[in-house]
């Protein structure tokens, strides 16, 4: 078994990555590089929080083997005993040889530390850029990341400046690279912290609620005002856009330099918009650089970034509403067969993707409505406790991971006791269960924060490519000194025990921050201490009522606001709601008509056919008589033919274009009273 365990969890991880960046990103409509360097990101940060327990399992082997190989009069000090030396040390199952984790954790750590400092903010420009060709994104994004590339190397190279002149210091090159760790860990611990502190409070809460129906069902309706208000700014925002390209693509005709910038535009407008520009085209006239004015190239690229975010934005806004409302039709089902006699969910509306038939075989509607009205809300009421009494021994432990005697970290207990029998799955098992919760604290917030319109993580394959790019920068920033905090609680970590013993093989790669003892003994001992005002404040909700008093919509039940949403959002609802059932009732009566007279229409047609062939000839030979009588509905077509045509207004030839639809734009409004007369003075045929 060496070394299958570390061969069976990458093989699972790199699973688990793709299959969450194929819940939230588009492979096939996102560019392959954005897709490749999304998933090693989250790839590799999902790689350390699994593999580490590994190494603390092999670790603790390592420093038994050690104690027993060295006798008391043998040791020179360089570890201290932790067994006694006649104790016999047991191989964990997991067991990875010496050498294979320190090439591991270099290789991971340097990759992901290039990812999220150097190759991802470039990236970000890069798919951000509305240019028009390679060189042209390239050339944006070194444009835009010079300012941030810059401040670091001045930082840097102040730094190394000061310490070439201040005699006192004698900084080798592996202290420096230390320094380079220290500097990236601090800031991705300050990060930490602030997630973490909202994540041990909102994860017990959220699962304690979603045992409330009603309140569950009071959110769904708030999150549908706020997204019907969100939905209907992406619609007139996208429409002003098209009508711009719409106003581009008229003045730049087919011959252009720019035309094909144009083009490039075009494709990335919806179906509807190209088809309705494209009818309105005419290819055949050459563009005047004397007369007319066309807007630059610059102006085109800016233009082009704005397509790209208004049509996603409007894409995301359609599916988030879908979404919406079958969850609300799915919630308002629950609360009418909680009182059912017969023990049966029946559901409003049939689900309109094809169910698996293995689920609709054990999952009944008898066991759908055990499990939806009586078993799902316990099952949360004790998740949600289960999680607040983790939240509680991590916020204990945070408090007092620094005492080693007595040890007070709850974490640090539990790894000892297993330590002292050896029982490696207990310890892998535990530290596992550790660091698995803080990773869920911390990613589900990254998760969840939505930055304006700017970032935002929206499931269902509607994230954009800048958003996927700068959640892997956040999981590569924040996974290191999650790992190490996690170590820290442990007492994994010599710089937390003050002990001189066998450093994890991840330990040994950071490096010692005895380096910056103000780091080391000050910052990272104390300030994880804030973690308790943070989870105080995001108990009270602070920044919810902050957010609100800043006029951003928050759902608070003691406010007027959330009340008002809230009833906005059961209309609207209520309105889709009688808007679905119609529909399903037409398809119903169209299902009923075709499988009651289906049969018979196809009989009819049938003979209708034959008696046709049979009086071919009679009709030839009598095409002159008059046929009203057995034509009523073809007269009928054809009166009504021709009340449109005498309906029909006389096209303006004069105009600049011609558009099918009058409320598009001014210049395809109607004109009154006709132009037949001025046909001669339009100079019609000048383009023969």
């Amino acid at each position: 078994m060496s070394g299958a365990a570390l061969g069976l969890e990458i093989v699972f991880v790199f699973f688990l990555a793709l299959f969450l960046l194929h819940r939230y990103g588009d492979f096939r409509k996102q560019h392959r590089l954005v897709i490749i360097a999304t998933l090693l990101a989250w790839y590799l940060c999902f790689l350390i929080v699994f593999i580490l327990p590994l190494d603390v399992s092999t670790t603790i082997y390592n420093r038994c083997k050690l104690a027993v190989n060295s006798s008391p009069a043998e040791s020179n000090g360089s570890y201290v005993t932790l067994a006694p030396s006649k104790q016999k040390c047991f191989k964990p199952w997991s067991y990875i040889p010496n050498g294979i984790m320190p090439i591991f954790w270099r290789v991971v750590y340097w990759t992901s530390q290039f990812l999220t400092w150097i190759l991802l903010p470039f990236m970000q420009s890069y798919a951000r850029s509305g240019g028009f060709s390679i060189t042209g994104k390239i050339k944006t994004a070194l444009i835009e990341n010079a300012i941030y590339y810059g401040t670091y190397l001045l930082i840097f190279g102040a730094f190394l400046i000061y310490v070439a002149v201040n005699p006192n210091f004698n900084l080798q090159w592996n202290q420096l690279q230390t320094i380079g760790i220290a500097a990236a860990n601090t800031w991705g611990l300050f990060l930490l912290v602030l997630l973490l502190g909202y994540g041990l409070v909102e994860i017990p809460r959220s699962h304690w609620n979603g045992a409330k129906r009603g309140y569950l069902l009071m959110k769904t309706y708030f999150k549908a005002a706020k997204l019907m208000t969100e939905k209907a700014d992406a619609e007139e925002n996208l429409e002003d856009i098209m009508e711009e390209v719409r106003k581009v693509s008229e003045s730049i005709k087919y011959n252009h330099p720019l035309r094909k910038c144009v083009d490039t535009i075009l494709k990335k407008c919806p179906t509807e918009y190209q088809e309705r520009m494209g009818r309105n085209m005419d290819d055949y006239e050459d563009f005047d650089e004397r007369q007319n004015s066309y807007p630059s190239e610059k102006s085109l690229v800016k233009l082009h970034k704005q397509v790209i975010y208004s049509v996603q934005r409007h894409r995301r806004t359609q599916v988030q509403w879908q979404i919406l409302l079958e969850q609300a039709f799915y919630l308002e089902d629950v609360a009418k067969n909680e009182t059912s006699a017969t023990r049966q969910f029946v559901h409003t509306f049939h689900s309109q993707e094809p169910e698996n038939k293995i689920i609709q075989y054990f999952y009944t509607p008898t066991v759908e409505w055990y499990w939806e009205c009586l078993l799902r809300p316990w099952f949360y009421r004790v998740l949600a406790v289960v999680l607040a009494t983790f939240s509680v021994i991590v916020v204990w432990s945070e408090c007092t991971f620094f005492s080693t005697k007595p040890v007070l970290s709850l974490f640090a207990v539990f790894i000892q006791l297993a330590e002292k029998t050896y029982n490696y799955i207990y310890i892998e098992m535990a530290c596992f269960l550790t660091i698995f919760f803080l990773s869920i604290c911390v990613y589900s917030t990254v998760f969840r924060i939505r930055v304006f319109n700017y970032y935002y993580l929206a499931s269902h394959h509607q994230t954009d490519a800048y958003s996927l790019l700068f959640s892997g920068m956040l999981f590569c920033r924040l996974t290191p000194p999650l790992c190490l905090n996690f170590l820290g609680l442990t007492h994994m970590d010599a710089t937390i025990s003050h002990k001189n013993t066998q450093p994890t093989a991840y330990t040994s790669i950071m490096g010692s921050m005895r380096v910056l003892s103000f780091i080391a003994d000050g910052f990272y001992i104390y300030y994880p201490m804030l973690v308790v005002i943070l989870c105080i404040a995001t108990y009270f909700s602070l920044g919810t009522r902050c957010l609100n008093l800043l006029g951003f919509q928050q759902f608070m039940g003691d406010s007027e606001m959330t009340s008002d949403l809230i009833d906005e959002g059961k209309e609207l609802i209520r309105r889709e709601k009688r808007k679905r059932q119609r529909q399903e009732e037409g398809e119903n009566r169209r299902r009923e008509w075709k499988e009651r007279y289906g049969n018979r229409d196809d009989s009819t047609r049938n003979r209708a056919v034959h008696t046709d062939q049979k009086e071919s000839s009679f009709t030839e030979t009598n095409a002159n008589r008059p046929l009203s009588k057995y034509t009523r509905s073809n007269g009928r077509t054809e009166r009504d033919r021709i009340e449109l045509l005498q309906d029909a207004e006389p096209l303006d030839f004069n105009a600049d274009s011609v558009n099918d639809d009058p409320l598009e734009s001014d210049s395809g409004r109607y004109q009154p009273g006709g132009r037949y007369l001025s046909m001669s003075r339009s100079k019609i045929f000048d383009d023969v």
